[in-house]
């Protein structure tokens, strides 16, 4: 299987606002789909926030569940990415990357400390300290997970990817074991920077995966 590590790459960035889950999990399988037919395409980076949903990872216990699935007042889809269950909702910036990683490394986990990397540099620009707990997937502060991680890739060419809690309301957080971890809650960026707002760290997030993946990004005019 050919490898191209070593090429410049550039990458598309795209804001998409408030977007169904459906379609834009329909979404990235598209750009996958059309990325393992040509390898020579763009990467993609897709930045938005979902109205409120849960999710399920291919493998998810539904234990981790406090409610009927068969009787759930928001939305629930199980997905193709690694993980337990999560919730999304606005105020919450989530990241799909479409990349190819036979430009970068085909390592999985070295995929998944670059994202991690990714939500730590932003965190640095608030004066915050994210750090990673071993043998688990994420990023946390002060005791509280910030951001969660759950990829698929396919034939090299990665789907799914972050959520970082910005300003969101955590309440729909109190329905399910988030990702399947009892004893660490989920937190928010504003719990310690009141002042933020999604719109900053959108900008953050965009220019710390630039940073981090080493791409040239080129901004997609705004979705509508």
């Amino acid at each position: 299987m050919e490898t191209y590590i070593g090429q410049t790459r550039d990458c598309i960035l795209e804001n998409r606002g408030i977007t169904p889950y459906q379609e834009s999990w329909e979404y990235q399988k598209q750009l996958v789909q059309e990325r393992i037919e040509n390898p020579e395409l763009q990467d993609w980076l897709i930045l938005l926030e979902h109205p409120p949903v849960y999710t399920l990872g291919t493998g998810a216990s539904t234990d981790f569940l406090k409610f009927d699935p068969e009787n759930c007042a928001r939305e629930l889809y199980r997905v193709e990415r690694g993980g337990e269950v999560t919730y999304h909702c606005p105020g919450q910036l989530v990241g799909y990357p479409i990349l190819n990683l036979r430009y970068y490394q085909q390592d999985l986990h070295w995929y998944l400390r670059q994202l991690e990397q990714v939500i730590i540099l932003v965190l640095k620009n608030y004066g915050l300290e994210g750090y990673r707990i071993s043998g688990l997937t994420g990023v946390w502060l002060e005791g509280k997970k910030i951001a969660a991680i759950g990829i698929k890739v396919r034939r090299w060419i990665t789907m799914h990817g972050f959520a970082v809690n910005v300003c969101p309301d955590l309440t729909g957080f109190q329905d399910i074991v988030p990702c399947g971890i009892i004893d660490k809650p989920v937190g928010s960026l504003w719990e310690f920077v009141p002042e933020i707002t999604i719109d900053q760290v959108r900008k953050d997030v965009a220019l710390a995966f630039a940073a981090v993946f080493s791409v040239k990004l080129s901004e997609k005019p705004a979705y509508s």
